[in-house]
């Protein structure tokens, strides 16, 4: 789907990170900005870090009206990729179901929901009945460790398969002659007086004035090598599904109390996921850890699963930052060296939408309001954006 092609001594911009954030930002410069002379560089498959280890989970349920709108924006663009580059990503919009088990987080998802519907995203409450409703296999007595109280249902929402999102971009961006290097790892980034200069791999040099970090769990690693410190920390996401079963989950259903998410896949299997290690590392390694919590948080809202077996496990390194919201970034620091990264839990249902604003962010040089929340100056300016609870402001949001 996508051709192989010598590494050039020199591109317009060179991307690091073959996930679905650099491949779908090669794809909308080539597509919008008619910059086509550009290397996404990759040191293992496309798609092996998070972009290919989730469960492929969309929605715009976020908490604050800079990202609403974002996430937004993104969920409504997956059926028209998938008609533009006549590829099936598997999006079904099957509604999401967030649970609610005390009555703080019921006042918390009512203010999540009156902020969607204030900005004309389809969301609304429902109560526990309406939950049973929906589910069906929904446990809602007061058998639970932690009853079913209500939720958050979401329509709009649901999920694509993650590796045909990868194989659809990457086919789009190879054939508009974006350039796709697997198994190239980088060693180091060239500076010249303060901007990008080029970029040393493993295979040779490149001369680029561009570089776009979104390497994901490795970005960290990709910014020491201009002098640049993140505030990201690498968690590993586990995931896992169970052998096929006969269709019993029509929508996605999460709980924070549970710290789980599951959903069901098109070959029937339940895909299960959303517990992250407490300790930062770089391993896809699963742990029993994981797997005995998640076959008690499932067994205990969804009790008809019990006796069914996990066949499968994976994990995935997710970039952290304190606030739970990305760092799109670029010009600031070095001159032409970009950032999307940090997106932790929520890269993968953003990465097409991020994607077309970072690729004109590039092109033009000027930086898009819809991404100028997400700066690393926030930091600097203690203005945390408000994704893990109420925002802090500790100083002015400029």
């Amino acid at each position: 789907m996508w051709q192989e092609d010598p590494l050039n001594s020199s591109y317009d911009a060179v991307i690091i990170g073959g996930g679905v954030h650099g491949l779908a930002t090669a794809y909308f410069l080539a597509r919008d900005h008619g910059m086509k002379n550009i290397a996404v560089i990759e040191k293992h498959h496309i798609g092996f870090g998070g972009s290919g280890r989730n469960t492929g989970i969309v929605r715009a349920d976020q908490r604050t009206k800079e990202t609403l709108p974002f996430y937004d924006e993104g969920l409504r663009l997956w059926p028209k990729l998938t008609a533009e580059l006549d590829f099936n990503l598997m999006f079904f919009n099957c509604g999401v179901l967030n649970l609610a088990h005390s009555e703080a987080e019921m006042n918390a998802m009512r203010m999540n929901v009156a902020s969607a519907q204030f900005l004309g995203i389809e969301s609304e409450m429902v109560n526990a009945k309406r939950c049973k409703t929906l589910i069906p296999a929904l446990d809602i007595s007061d058998h639970p460790r932690y009853p079913i109280l209500g939720g958050m249902y979401h329509p709009p929402g649901g999920n694509l398969h993650h590796d045909a999102v990868i194989w659809g971009l990457a086919k789009g961006a190879s054939q508009k002659g974006i350039h796709i290097h697997q198994e190239t790892e980088v060693l180091g980034i060239g500076l010249k007086e303060g901007s990008i200069d080029s970029v040393k791999t493993d295979k040779g040099t490149i001369e680029t004035p561009r570089v776009l970090n979104t390497a994901g769990a490795h970005s960290p690693l990709i910014s020491a090598m201009v002098g640049i410190r993140l505030p990201i920390h690498v968690l590993t996401t586990q995931a896992m599904v169970t052998h096929p079963l006969k269709p019993i989950l029509d929508h996605v259903v999460s709980s924070e109390m549970y710290a789980c998410y599951v959903s069901q896949t098109l070959k029937g299997e339940i895909a299960a996921g959303a517990h992250s290690d407490p300790w930062p590392n770089y391993t896809t390694q699963t742990t029993a850890r994981h797997i005995k919590h998640e076959a008690e948080a499932l067994t205990e809202i969804l009790p008809c699963l019990k006796g069914v077996k996990f066949m499968r496990a994976w994990g995935g390194p997710a970039d952290m930052t304190p606030d739970m919201a990305p760092l799109i970034d670029g010009n600031d620091h070095v001159r032409g060296y970009y950032m999307s990264c940090g997106w932790g839990d929520f890269g993968f249902r953003a990465g097409p939408v991020a994607g077309k604003y970072m690729a004109e962010f590039i092109a033009t040089e000027n930086y898009p309001d819809v991404l100028k929340p997400f700066t690393l100056r926030r930091y600097e300016n203690y203005c945390m954006m408000g994704e893990t609870a109420d925002p802090v402001y500790y100083g002015p949001c400029n």
